[in-house]
């Protein structure tokens, strides 16, 4: 018996005693924001940190990623042959506690930026900007405008690949820019963040303006994954692409936004290897005219 069968034997025996919902042979298209790519042998929404810590023990030797609100994630059409994790409403609460903001990892970016104007927090306007979950925000270190997610964050509470829990302080994550020191086995369950109160009508004004740039300058009505590539040190991916003839470049349906040179589009019925094909040509423009090698800020994973 293979390592994923017994996984999936495994799981149907635990799922009457769990409220988690689990879905086997999962088209994962239904749920990144490309609406492409392959299926997940299971997909497990878990719904609070102690059936969480049940499953991490009894995974045995399956491979597993998180995944948030598929924002920033491409699954290769293959599938992925392992158990996809997506965090459910155990973890999607926000509470101020003191002058600490205690964030649920499912939590939206764009959910907690809106709590915080709500109550005269200031610092999080950005957040209003960013597609995704706080846990993927943490992991990555996201940011846009000139803040990042590390400006604000106290410490992160994980569950690691045996289901042990710990809290990590903010000096030991090591953040840095689109990038963490959090390994791919620990899972963000909850995190703290410190607490600035502002002026409501700055807050307000300035999430009114990151909200307008980004329907002025990104294509948030086409199917992407916003931001494909970093920024290297220094410089602007979107101008390094446009540079290198790739403005409007194809494949198949796969497409290099007009709007925004740095999101890759999925024009129609684009697969997960046309897009990753695109980003390949990409870099290797980019790389033949600058000497300069793009790295992606989208997460590729699966066969």
């Amino acid at each position: 018996m293979n390592l994923c069968k017994k996984m999936i034997d495994k799981i149907k025996k635990l799922e009457p005693k769990l409220k988690s919902k689990f879905y086997y042979n999962f088209d994962m298209e239904k749920l990144t924001w490309f609406r492409a790519g392959g299926k997940a042998k299971i997909l497990a929404i878990v719904e609070d940190s102690k059936e969480l810590d049940i499953i991490l023990n009894s995974k045995d030797d399956l491979k597993f990623y998180i995944i948030g609100a598929g924002s920033n994630l491409l699954v290769r059409d293959k599938g992925f042959n392992g158990i996809l994790i997506k965090l459910g409403k155990g973890f999607n609460k926000i509470e101020i506690n003191q002058n600490k903001l205690i964030v649920g990892a499912s939590i939206l970016d764009v959910n907690l930026s809106n709590f915080a104007k709500r109550n005269r927090i200031s610092g999080f306007e950005f957040y209003i900007g960013i597609p995704g979950t706080i846990g993927g925000a943490i992991k990555m270190n996201a940011g846009c405008f000139g803040s990042q997610t590390s400006d604000i964050l106290n410490n992160v509470n994980v569950s690691n690949n045996s289901g042990e829990n710990k809290n990590i302080k903010i000096n030991e994550l090591n953040m840095a820019y689109r990038s963490s020191s959090i390994l791919d086995t620990n899972v963000i369950t909850s995190a703290e963040f410190n607490i600035n109160y502002g002026n409501i009508k700055e807050i307000e004004e300035k999430i009114e303006y990151i909200k307008n740039q980004r329907q002025k300058k990104q294509p948030i009505k086409e199917k992407t994954s916003g931001s494909t590539f970093k920024n290297p040190s220094n410089n602007f991916a979107a101008r390094l692409i446009e540079e290198s003839d790739c403005k409007g470049l194809t494949v198949g349906d796969a497409a290099v936004s007009n709007h925004h040179c740095n999101f890759l589009i999925n024009k129609g019925n684009a697969t997960a290897k046309n897009l990753e094909d695109l980003g390949k040509k990409i870099i290797e423009k980019v790389f033949n005219k600058f000497d300069i090698k793009l790295e992606w800020e989208i997460k590729i994973i699966g066969n």
